[in-house]
């Protein structure tokens, strides 16, 4: 699959819990269209239930009196431009090619059922 190397995740928090199960992973892998290898589930089962556990135990955290930061460090900002129109519109231009338009849209064929 992809040619990537699998290994284990560090432990870097509690133990989890095994939130999901080869069940999930098999079901998340069949939506995402990945093929995973018998040899390849219980790693991704053991990793995707730590990442699931880690993202718990974060919303576990008190935030309470946190107010929201635009940067994370203090006295930075972040340098914003002038919101202004700077291009025109080309989309007529840019549709003219395109096989199917409506009211301005591109109609493409249903691939949903």
């Amino acid at each position: 699959m992809l040619g990537l190397k699998l290994r284990e995740l560090p432990r870097t928090f509690s133990t989890p819990t095994m939130s999901l199960t080869r069940h999930d992973v098999e079901k998340i892998a069949h939506l995402a269209r990945l093929s995973i290898t018998e040899h390849e589930m219980p790693v991704y089962v053991s990793s995707l239930s730590r990442i699931v556990d880690f993202v718990d135990e974060l919303s576990r955290a008190e935030t309470g009196g946190v107010l929201p930061m635009a940067h994370p460090l203090d006295g930075q900002h972040q340098r914003l431009r002038a919101d202004e129109v700077t291009e025109s519109d080309h989309r007529e231009k840019y549709q003219a090619n395109a096989p199917a338009v409506s009211a301005g849209l591109y109609v493409v064929p249903r691939v949903i059922e």
